[in-house]
């Protein structure tokens, strides 16, 4: 099966990009990538559009068990051409899912020389809503933000809610639902409401 890559990769790679800037540097705000959708449901667009703009032959990729398979492995050699690991804490990218962050996985944090050493969580969501029990607050956030994730989310949620108190080292994480996705650096406070 065929996987599906940028049309014009220069330019749509740019601007995915700066999509991606952009919702890093604005933590909790949903944009829709304008990327081709894989086959199968396992990956949005969005997530294979960030995989397409971020990872290159110099990346090193960790796919969680749930999202492991040939196809996937054969479009990542294909397409991106990055090197696939089995440890995540040698990961610069890890493709997961909610449920993978309930068990004890060991990413890489950085350090306080390096804290850009650390792993980024591309996290493969079934809900991301504008609103929800997740409240944002911290850099490029002017006062709070909200976030619905649906409940599935809590062991995702939980460890970045941990994560903070790692700062400057930590995880990023970008969270994708189907075209949309948000992004919650390091630097972003999380706080569950009722």
């Amino acid at each position: 099966m065929l996987w599906p890559t940028l049309n014009d990769p220069v330019h749509d790679s740019q601007r995915l990009f700066r999509q991606l800037l952009s919702a890093m540097s604005e933590p909790g705000t949903l944009h829709t990538l304008e990327a081709p959708s894989p086959p199968g449901g396992e990956l949005g667009p969005a997530l294979w559009g960030t995989l397409l703009t971020l990872c290159d032959l110099d990346t090193r990729v960790w796919l969680a068990p749930e999202l492991d398979g040939p196809a996937l492995r054969e479009a990542l050699a294909l397409h991106i051409g990055c090197r696939l690991t089995a440890k995540p804490a040698d990961a610069d990218f890890a493709l997961v899912t909610p449920a993978v962050l309930a068990e004890a996985r060991e990413f890489a944090l950085g350090s306080d020389e390096y804290p850009e050493r650390s792993t980024t969580l591309l996290v493969a969501l079934d809900t991301l809503e504008p609103a929800g029990k997740w409240r944002l607050s911290g850099p490029g956030i002017a006062d709070r933000r909200q976030l619905g994730l649906g409940d599935a989310a809590g062991p995702l949620m939980s460890r970045l809610v941990a994560n903070r108190d790692r700062f400057p080292c930590g995880l990023d994480a970008i969270l994708t639902c189907g075209p949309r996705l948000a992004a919650l650096p390091r630097s972003t406070r999380i706080e569950e409401v009722a």
